[in-house]
């Protein structure tokens, strides 16, 4: 047996190690950025190999909670892609507007950038206090970071670019209040946002969802795992709901390509039949 090949099964070993003693269950995930975050979290230790790594994470939670940090995917900034939310803003809002009252899912919502993006357009739109939004992620310590509101000011340059190619209605400026290096969101923004632990690979629905929008998570699950979260998503979701997904992402090939349409010129918009 090679190096490849042992290492690969103390992988596995890993993962299910993972699985039985904290409930974090990593074994579907696309196996070759599992092993990237896994095999740098070893370099960075220094440990010889992946075995030495399992009683660490198993025993302290701290190493857990590194190890938790490189297996979330906190890649994420205020109104990014500005084209997705231009749509939400002249395609979807309208549509939602129609409901007495909506219910949004914000799946994989890492630090919660974009949540509070959506929020800002549903301000602007004036529908904002008709709505619940749910953004969700199995990162702790990215929800703490979400319901603080507080960001890096070095960033807020490309944010204010991206929110004015969505069709900003005022200046990104009057949503935060600017102090040394930080800003801090007006907690006007997350007055109907919950910030709560979910986990898509072991918890359950979400129910009476209006829109669910989860990007560029799908592309780091292997098609089963994908399956059982777009299962997920279609039980949350009522009839005519909107899903949106990441530009690396499609239903296409999935057991759930014939269940939605593409009403929009963004492919990455999909309304359930």
């Amino acid at each position: 047996m090679n190096p490849q090949e042992i290492e690969n099964i103390e992988i596995n070993v890993l993962l299910d190690a993972v699985f039985l003693r904290y409930g974090y269950d990593f074994r579907h995930y696309e196996y070759s950025s599992i092993k990237r975050r896994i095999v740098h979290r070893k370099n960075l230790l220094n440990l010889k190999n992946i075995s030495e790594l399992i009683p660490k994470i198993i025993y302290d939670q701290d190493y857990f909670n590194q190890f938790l940090f490189d297996m979330s995917v906190t890649v994420t900034e205020m109104f990014r892609n500005p084209i997705f939310f231009k749509t939400i803003r002249e395609k979807i809002i309208p549509v939602l507007k129609t409901y007495p009252f909506v219910n949004i899912w914000h799946a994989g919502c890492a630090t919660g950038e974009e949540a509070y993006s959506l929020a800002i357009i549903l301000k602007e739109e004036g529908f904002y206090d008709k709505v619940q939004i749910y953004a969700t992620d199995f990162n702790n310590n990215s929800i703490q970071i979400a319901k603080n509101g507080i960001y890096s000011l070095d960033n807020f340059k490309k944010y204010t670019t991206n929110y004015n190619n969505t069709g900003g209605k005022a200046s990104l400026s009057d949503y935060y209040t600017a102090k040394y290096k930080s800003v801090k969101l007006h907690d006007s923004l997350k007055k109907n946002i919950i910030f709560t632990h979910h986990n898509l690979v072991t918890d359950g629905v979400f129910a009476s969802m209006h829109l669910i929008i989860c990007r560029n998570v799908l592309i780091y699950f292997n098609n089963e795992l994908k399956n059982n979260v777009l299962s997920l998503f279609h039980e949350s979701l009522n009839r005519s709901g909107f899903l949106c997904v990441g530009d690396s992402e499609s239903l296409d090939f999935t057991a759930y390509s014939e269940k939605y349409e593409t009403p929009f010129t963004n492919k990455k918009i999909y309304k359930k039949k």
